[in-house]
């Protein structure tokens, strides 16, 4: 069974409590060219985040994803620990720097507060073990709260898509019918503009014939207008087949553009041109679209 189109944009919270503490974990995405994860973790859970981002690698593959974990817990269950490692880190950093800015040194009070320096842990392993459990449930429920989202959205914009490849296969079918295409109407401006320009100078038809028959050639636009085709039944079995199509919908979306463009330097009309114009502008507004699909 096929996945649902899905957007890359979308918010999702979750709460939880566990082992004395409450939580909370908020993600939210927007479009990115791969899978950008950012991560602000609460004081003391840093050790989370290869397990957090284990988890957002397995449910999402494209977006800009910041994900936030605040928690509280209640103090009479916990105490403050000082992280050795990352005082002494801090400490050699500061001392360092001493020796190349004159700067006043920082007060106690600002070193503890610096991230991870002070942990609050509750003073039993097993509920440390308990807390970060609990903690992963909520986000795993958050990521597919998100999931939920962005699938909804996804949904939306393949209506929006599909309707714009119908407005895009209505203007391919105007070029297609234009009678500017055919090689009697070519031939029959070519004899106005031959007229216009020498009243008295006699152009044998045969030659007339060629030329126009040149002109038709370097006018065609057959091949382009096939091309187009393929690419818009392309890109409706890719929207209807959905999951993480957004990398190719985003290429068919040049190629559509690459058509049009040819499209309309063959044109040899300023009503063909005029298509052209029109194609472009529906596959711009295509291709921004596209932009945002995983």
């Amino acid at each position: 069974m096929s996945q649902p189109l899905a957007s890359m944009t979308g918010y999702a919270r979750a709460v939880g409590t566990a082992a004395g503490a409450s939580f909370a974990c908020e993600v939210k995405s927007v479009n990115g060219r791969g899978l950008d994860v950012r991560l602000r973790l609460a004081p003391g859970f840093d050790s989370l985040e290869g397990d957090i981002r284990q988890l957002i690698g397995k449910i999402l593959t494209r977006g800009s994803v910041t994900l936030g974990l605040t928690v509280e817990r209640d103090r009479a269950g916990a105490e403050l620990v000082v992280n050795r490692r990352a005082l002494a880190t801090v400490l050699e950093t500061i001392k360092e720097l001493g020796k190349e800015l004159d700067l006043p040194r920082p007060s106690l009070d600002g070193i503890l507060a610096l991230p991870g320096v002070l942990e609050q842990r509750d003073t039993g392993r097993e509920g440390d073990e308990a807390l970060h459990a609990a903690i992963l449930d909520v986000v795993s429920r958050a990521l597919i709260d998100l999931t939920v989202a962005r699938r909804q959205e996804g949904s939306a914009m393949s209506t929006v898509l599909l309707g714009m490849l119908l407005e895009v296969e209505r203007h391919v079918e105007r070029a297609e019918a234009h009678p500017a295409r055919g090689r009697d109407v070519i031939l029959a401006r070519l004899r106005e503009q031959v007229a216009a320009l020498a009243d008295d100078i006699a152009i044998p038809e045969d030659r007339l014939a060629q030329e126009a028959l040149l002109l038709a050639a370097k006018a065609d636009i057959r091949e382009e207008l096939d091309r187009l085709r393929a690419h818009i039944a392309s890109a409706r079995q890719l929207i209807q087949g959905g999951g993480a199509v957004g990398r190719r919908l985003d290429f068919l979306a040049q190629e559509f553009n690459r058509e049009a463009n040819t499209l309309c330097s063959k044109s040899n009309a300023v009503e063909l041109t005029a298509i052209g114009l029109d194609l472009k502008a529906v596959i711009d507004q295509l291709r921004e679209q596209v932009q945002n699909i995983e």
